[in-house]
């Protein structure tokens, strides 16, 4: 039985633990945090519940894979699939509802927007043949390994590559599409689900909407931590081993092979290694002797995130789990996320609002509100004046768009900004998804999942491949089990 280590209690980290113990390794996880989850945790003051990270569910038969494994009856992880995937909203009063059901969808769009439904229908199938063709390369395998590019469906989809848009934006093969801007608007933020501006990442992101769309999105029975915590509770029975409060110090090294790693107060032998953390401080402190790939390093970072939790006085009728309140100057608001020298006066405004789903997230007649607009990575920006501002930039958009004050309705505050995003997950400079895919290679920039230098060495999460999200996280996870024989 070889000895395993993973460094980080992320949903990566959490699924890699469970696969690798699954598989007859004993596995040992080494967390900074009181607890598991990363970025994937919740608070709770008594009167509201938070899911503190990621908002959106799609693809839960990853979830269920990982809760299957072992030799233990599967985990439960009960769940809905949602009738619709969110509201969005414009200030000249235009809304739109995304319904799951295509054709009612199609409808709402010539009904709401005066747009064509056909063209969203079309839209909808391109984004599928790009899932079809491209997910098995992409999002499944190692792209830093020649097996991967000899299978049959990797073969099929090189023939193909001319039509996966790597080479045209996302923008302008959305303009090209949609004779709606506001249609082109609405496609074009799926850049935002990898942190990345539309005007600059490539047309292959267009695969995004087809999670979405085509197969549905989802809400777990007790919220969005219960997808980190369910996946903790199967790593428990299973036998994995967590240390919670405990900072790795070192990757110990010997003759270019791990050994294992230091803590603080020990040092746990291993023979694998499996870095949940950020790559970017993975190498700058766990590996300070190892050449680190700058290249990878020095890419740009994909975008942060300001947060304000919110417990509402009131109920909104017209908004619903997932809500976006759209800027009247996207290309601008871009523009300035990623110069990171001043916030964009009119942001993009995400609200999700978990009590529409639980009720029992909010007190009766209130409601939840997680409220994030993209904000630049940290760069050591005034962030103590940015965030009054970033609050009053906020409020003003949802009193233009929504024609209602909420001012006198915030009852329970809290906010997480990048530097709290940095310190309390590792990620580098607070950048959400690692690197942005503001290149059109950024796919094959990102760090592999496992060391060209170092045997033993292995990495998931969202700063390596195949990126960022609760999907590509978990095939992280995957991809890392499928590299590592068994024991």
């Amino acid at each position: 039985m070889s000895k395993v280590v993973v460094i980080g209690a992320g949903i990566a980290g959490l699924a890699t633990a469970v696969r690798l113990q699954a598989k007859g390794h004993k596995v040992t996880v080494i967390e900074q945090a009181d607890g598991p989850g990363g970025k994937l945790r919740e608070k709770n003051d008594g009167s509201f519940r938070f899911d503190l990270g990621p908002s959106l569910f799609t693809l839960p038969e990853l979830v269920q894979e990982v809760l299957a494994l072992g030799d233990l009856p599967a985990t439960p992880f009960p769940f809905e699939k949602l009738d619709r995937s969110c509201h969005y909203f414009w200030e000249d009063g235009s809304t739109l509802v995304a319904f799951e059901d295509k054709k009612k969808l199609a409808k709402e769009v010539e009904e709401k927007l005066n747009g064509k439904g056909e063209e969203v229908l079309e839209h909808l199938m391109s984004s599928a043949f790009l899932y079809k063709h491209t997910a098995k390369l992409f999002m499944h395998r190692s792209l830093h390994k020649l097996s991967s590019y000899l299978s049959k469906t990797v073969l099929q989809a090189l023939v193909r590559v001319h039509k996966f848009n790597l080479t045209t934006t996302l923008h302008e093969v959305n303009q090209k599409r949609f004779s709606n801007p506001k249609l082109v608007q609405l496609f074009d933020r799926y850049a935002t689900y990898n942190g990345s501006d539309p005007y600059r990442a490539p047309g292959v992101l267009n695969i995004i909407p087809h999670l979405e769309h085509n197969i549905g999105t989802f809400f777990p029975a007790g919220g969005m931590f219960q997808i980190s915590n369910s996946i903790y509770q199967r790593a428990k029975e299973l036998g994995v081993t967590f240390q919670f409060n405990t900072r790795c110090e070192e990757i110990r090294i010997e003759k270019n092979r791990v050994q294992g790693v230091r803590t603080a107060t020990e040092e746990i032998a291993a023979d694998v290694v499996v870095s949940n953390a950020d790559v970017h401080p993975t190498y700058r402190h766990l590996l300070p002797n190892i050449p680190a790939p700058e290249k990878t390093l020095q890419s740009e970072r994909s975008s942060s995130a300001i947060i304000f939790y919110w417990g509402i006085k009131g109920s909104f009728d017209n908004l619903h789990l997932h809500n976006i309140l759209f800027s009247e100057d996207y290309r601008g608001e871009f523009e300035q996320l990623f110069k990171g020298t001043a916030l964009h006066p009119d942001p993009t405004v995400y609200i999700n609002i978990t009590s529409k789903c639980k009720a029992d997230d909010a007190p009766a007649g209130q409601e939840n509100w997680f409220v994030m607009i993209n904000a630049p990575a940290n760069k050591g920006q005034d962030w103590e004046a940015w965030i009054p501002q970033a609050k009053e930039f906020i409020l003003n958009k949802i009193e233009r768009t929504l024609k209602r004050s909420i001012r006198e309705l915030i009852v329970v505050e809290d906010i997480l900004d990048p530097r709290g995003i940095e310190k309390k997950t590792s990620s580098f400079m607070g950048a959400l998804y690692g690197t942005s895919s503001n290149d059109r290679m950024a796919a094959f920039l990102r760090h592999p999942n496992f060391s060209q230098q170092l045997k033993g060495l292995y990495f998931c999460g969202g700063s390596v491949h195949p990126g960022g999200g609760i999907p590509l996280c978990l095939l992280s996870a995957k991809i890392v089990d499928e590299l590592i024989p068994n024991a």
